[in-house]
């Protein structure tokens, strides 16, 4: 690592100097820290080659502009090589191996006030926070904003969501050029014109507010901190660091699902043994709602009573299912709840569902229920009863829950403490990081799981908090019952690689019908939903479906009852942004392999190696593809199901119909 450390005061008219740099373990990468008359920038080069121009670095304060009339005080450097285990994942082992230099700033003029910069340079990528000492003319940073760049230099196209819009993280993904981007959120995704891929993101994101990238010119992206209701986007009492901010950067797109940057930026786990977090599967008293069959509400329509429920988990049980998720089990859904979550009691059912006795019951056939928190954005109302509710969980052995915050972004209420009218605060915001995080904790404390939909953005903090478990955070399997439009063939693929680059997703696969509400038809070929148990990668994956539907569709619902979704190791053999994905996984219990591959709108043939498996051992390859004929817009259920005997010196074509998929379960003979 080649370090370059000058006593530096600022000078108006000073040429750009390079303080300090760093390369990537295997010279892949190289970063430079600049002062340019006191204000500092960085750059990114890969192979010789830049990627990112002269950014700046720096913050709008309260008390002013933290971002000139610097100078060094001080640098540190280290290097870092190590594997970790994680207790659950996409993959077993994870090599954390990088180099790191930190430079002390100070400000030559006015306070004197200091800032830290910290780079971590990885062959796949980077990551940059700020560090905010103790000092005596400091005590407290309100930071209006950050004034981080990422000036991208090769021409590229982006595929992002919009950000600051009603419905948060819940859009189609748009692809255009970088240069005509406005606000988007992270991560997101970009694709040079020689095909060098870049994924924007950050990582460890503690008592801070979550990044959105404006657009200022061309393709010079700028940090803009989500909106707090007291004007300022941050405040904390020093010293504290920012979360990272993260670039993943590879020749192709599989390499940055592979790529394990944002979990390595995070602290190890801080919850000791965490055995208690149980990867699975589950089925829920929940489709039924969005189909608008039945109701969360009570009355004649209510999905959640005990009978209905004891039907469900006698199916998981039959089947191998170790949760079931109930929705509408307590009181409060009655009447306008969106946004208005006041009526809310997570600490009693409701009269029609008896949660003591449906606990019990499920216990005896090895069956949890799972347990819910709809808090339609009544955060404080909900922390309020969290003790109790919690309490209440783990009392019947409800060992994870999901939670939810329906409302408009913007909307989330805070109480505000002068007695006036209520504050509205963002999903991404300070208010909610400190809050989800207080959720997570006090679940860890009774051995409680989380899953949080409608939630902040996933930033690798499953890594300090396994419990953390999963979460949504993107337009999922719900916009197929009643969307318009509902999720095209190409969203799932855009997942992989966009959303599912910050942690795993809660999509709720497995709807066999491909039916929504009032028969609605969704995009996808019977094989495609058994593909997204592979493709789109959790640790607790959801059969969506009705049980009537699973009986119908017995052969398929085979691979929905044999998946893993517990891996030792995962693998992109191919796929490009928005068009397909191929990925194996290899199950972290046995010595099995899966593959899944999906496409988008078109049909494809894909050659596979068989490389990846075991060499020297024969294989029964129980294949699930789409049949002769198939197409997801005339002809979803044309359906086969083979199996045939590989070894790891085999090849297969992957044949793929529009909206199409194929879903594979390689087991040694």
């Amino acid at each position: 690592m080649a370090v370059c450390l000058l006593a530096l005061s600022a000078t108006a008219n000073a040429e750009p100097v390079t303080v300090a740099s760093a390369t990537s373990p295997d010279k892949v990468l190289k970063v430079s820290l600049q002062l340019d008359g006191g204000m500092p920038s960085y750059r990114v080069e890969r192979f010789g080659q830049e990627v990112v121009g002269n950014s700046k670095l720096g913050f709008q304060l309260r008390d002013g502009r933290l971002d000139r009339d610097l100078a060094v005080l001080g640098q540190s450097t280290r290097s870092v090589d190590e594997t970790w285990e994680q207790p659950w994942g996409e993959r077993r082992v994870t090599r954390n191996h990088y180099n790191e230099f930190t430079v002390q700033l100070g400000e030559t003029t006015g306070a004197k006030r200091r800032l830290d910069v910290v780079f971590r340079v990885y062959d796949d990528g980077l990551g940059f926070r700020y560090h905010f000492p103790e000092q005596p003319n400091l005590r407290e940073a309100i930071i209006d904003d950050e004034l981080t760049e990422f000036a991208i230099t090769p021409a590229s196209t982006a595929w992002w969501i919009p950000a600051g819009e009603p419905i948060h993280y819940e859009y189609l993904y748009q692809r255009t050029p970088l240069d005509q981007l406005p606000l988007a959120h992270t991560p997101m995704t970009l694709r040079s014109d020689e095909g060098l891929h870049v994924s924007i993101h950050e990582a460890a994101l503690v008592d801070y507010a979550g990044m959105w990238l404006r657009r200022t010119d061309g393709q010079r992206l700028r940090a803009q901190l989500s909106p707090s209701a007291e004007g300022w986007k941050v405040r904390r009492a020093l010293p504290f660091n920012t979360p990272w901010r993260t670039l993943q950067i590879s020749d192709t797109a599989g390499g940055l699902v592979e790529s394990s940057l944002i979990l390595n930026l995070n602290d190890p786990n801080v919850l000791g043994d965490v055995s208690w977090v149980k990867p699975s599967k589950y089925l829920g008293v929940w489709w039924s709602m969005h189909l608008d069959e039945e109701s969360w509400a009570t009355g004649p329509k209510h999905a959640a009573t005990t009978a209905k429920t004891k039907k469900v988990i006698d199916f998981a049980a039959k089947h191998g299912f170790r949760g079931v998720l109930v929705e509408g089990w307590n009181p409060g859904w009655n009447g306008m709840w969106v946004g208005n979550g006041y009526d809310f009691d997570f600490t009693r059912p409701t009269a029609d569902f008896d949660i003591e006795a449906l606990s019990a019951y499920g216990a005896k056939k090895g069956v949890h229920l799972i347990g819910h928190h709809e808090t339609g954005c009544a955060i404080e109302h909900y922390e309020d009863q969290l003790d109790a509710a919690l309490d209440l969980y783990a009392r019947l052995g409800v060992d994870s829950f999901k939670s939810g915050y329906v409302c408009d972004d913007g909307q989330v209420d805070r109480r505000n403490p002068a007695g006036g009218p209520l504050w509205r605060e963002w999903h991404d915001g300070q208010f909610m990081a400190r809050h989800h995080l207080k959720v997570v904790q006090e679940a860890a404390k009774r051995h409680i799981a989380v899953n949080p939909h409608e939630p902040i953005k996933d930033t690798g903090l499953r890594r300090t908090y396994p419990n953390w478990i999963t979460r949504e955070g993107a337009r999922g399997m719900e916009y197929n019952a009643w969307g318009q439009p509902p999720n095209p063939p190409e969203h799932e693929v855009n997942l992989v690689f966009t959303r599912m680059l910050s942690g795993p997703m809660d999509y709720t696969p497995g709807i066999l019908s491909l039916k929504g509400r009032h028969g609605q038809a969704i995009p996808s070929t019977l094989a495609r939903q058994l593909a997204l148990y592979v493709v789109l990668y959790s640790p607790i994956q959801m059969a969506a479906d009705l049980p009537e539907h699973y009986e119908q569709h017995r052969e398929a619902f085979r691979f929905i009852e044999d998946v893993a979704v517990d891996w030792d190791d995962t693998r992109v053999l191919d796929g490009e942004v928005g068009d397909y994905v191929t990925i194996v996984r290899k199950d972290r219990n046995s010595r099995d392999w899966f593959l899944g591959s999906i496409t988008d709108e078109s049909g494809r043939v894909l050659p596979v190696s068989l490389g990846f498996l075991e060499p020297g051992v024969r294989y029964r390859a129980e294949i699930y593809r789409d049949g002769d004929g198939a197409d997801f817009r005339s002809n979803p259920f044309a359906f086969k199901r083979e199996v045939r005997e590989v070894t790891s010196r085999d090849a297969m074509n992957i044949v793929l119909a529009p909206g199409g998929g194929q879903a594979i379960r390689f087991t040694p003979m």
